[in-house]
Order: C-alpha cells, then sequence, then structure tokens
C-alpha cells in the first residue's frame, strides 16, 4: 500500500530528499507529508519548501524539557496522519508515544551495537571506527524507541574501513549506503514485510 511518512531531520535533508525522489520514481510507494526541523536554519526546511511539503521548525532551546519539546513535533506530525516517521539526521531525543511503536525508523552510520549511543554521530561515529582499528563498517536502519540507537535493527550492511581512510572518505562510502539501504527498509515497512518478534525484526517474504 502506498503510506504516508513524516520526517524529522536537523541539516541539510539529503535523506529526506533521497526519500522524496524514491517517492517520485516509484522505488518508495509513499509520500513524504509533513517534515519537522529541530534548527531553523536547517536547509532540509528548503527542501520541503521546493517541494511544497507542509513544514516546520521546533526548536529544543524553545521547549522547557524533553517531554514538551517531543510533544511539540508530535503537535504537528499528528494531523498529517503518518503511517511511519522517519528520522533523517534527527539529533534530539525523542519520546516515542504508543501509537507510533514500530513506526519510526532511523539510520546509523555504523554496525550497531558498535559505535553507537549518546554523541555518536555524523563525523564523531567514523573518526571512533578509524581509531579503533576496525576493519568494518557500516549503516543500520533500525526502529526507535526512548534511548540512543537502541530500537530492533531491521536492517545493516556493511563498509571495508581502509587503511588510508579519513572520517570524511569512510563517510562517503557510508553515506553512498545510507542511500541504498534506507529507501529499501522504508519499502519493507510499506509493503508490509517487516514483523517485531521480541527485539528481533523479521523480514517476511514477498
Amino acid at each position: 500500500m502506498s503510506i504516508k511518512i513524516a520526517v524529522l531531520l536537523s541539516g541539510s535533508g539529503t535523506t529526506l530528499q533521497n526519500i522524496i525522489d524514491c517517492c517520485a520514481s516509484g522505488a518508495i510507494d509513499g509520500e513524504v507529508v509533513c517534515v519537522v526541523a529541530s534548527r531553523a536554519d536547517a536547509y532540509g526546511l528548503t527542501r520541503a519548501d521546493n517541494s511544497n511539503i507542509p513544514n516546520t521548525a521546533v526548536l529544543r532551546k524553545d521547549h522547557d524539557n524533553a517531554d514538551i519539546f517531543s510533544q511539540a513535533i508530535w503537535d504537528f506530525v499528528n494531523p498529517h496522519e503518518p503511517d511511519l516517521i522517519v528520522l533523517a539526521g534527527f539529533m534530539s531525543l525523542l519520546n516515542v508515544p504508543e501509537r507510533y511503536d514500530g513506526r519510526i525508523m532511523n539510520v546509523h552510520p555504523a554496525l550497531i551495537p558498535a559505535f553507537c549511543g549518546k554523541g555518536m554521530y555524523g563525523h564523531h561515529v567514523h573518526e571512533a571506527v578509524i581509531a579503533y582499528g576496525a576493519k568494518l563498517s557500516g549503516v543500520t536502519v533500525h526502529f526507535v524507541d526512548g534511548e540512543y540507537d537502541n530500537g530492533p535493527i531491521i536492517m545493516q550492511s556493511t563498509v571495508e574501513v581502509k587503511e588510508d581512510d579519513t572520517p570524511e572518505t569512510l563517510a562517503e562510502r557510508v553515506q553512498a549506503e545510507e542511500r541504498a539501504i534506507y529507501p529499501k527498509a522504508v519499502q519493507l515497512f510499506a509493503e508490509g514485510r517487516l514483523k517485531l518478534d521480541g527485539r528481533i525484526v523479521r523480514i517476511l517474504p514477498e
């Protein structure tokens, strides 16, 4: 079935654009119905404007605590009745309402449970991978719960760490893999092929 997707972001919106493009091409059977940014200057809001997608900025500093911040986000999102919430570089911890259990996805630029958790985002992840001497890194798409990078894993894909890698060169290859794997996970959700069994996400056959 075609699904309605809400996207939460904090920055340039490249993942948002990838999802918009995949919806347009048919790679994702869905439509982005709203966008929320945690920064007022996030270029992702401009991308949303360019595609005529309703959008807003909800800033953590404008809200007294994490509960009120999360609620402000859901107050904007809920009227759009999304089937799936996609985090696209969204840097704040969210409270997950019961109605969205198993319906919020995130992508992490490493192989969870390695190199993840609070403070592990963006270049911090790639610096840590290289400093540790890991031979493989990669991408993890997972469902979101109330903790950083803790929800059930949907899909993972590996990326070789080369001896001459810098955080920037490793990031380029990881991001390319993200662009490939994230839409696949969203499409599996659209097809009703993701079944949660405790911590295990089972991918059902077509």
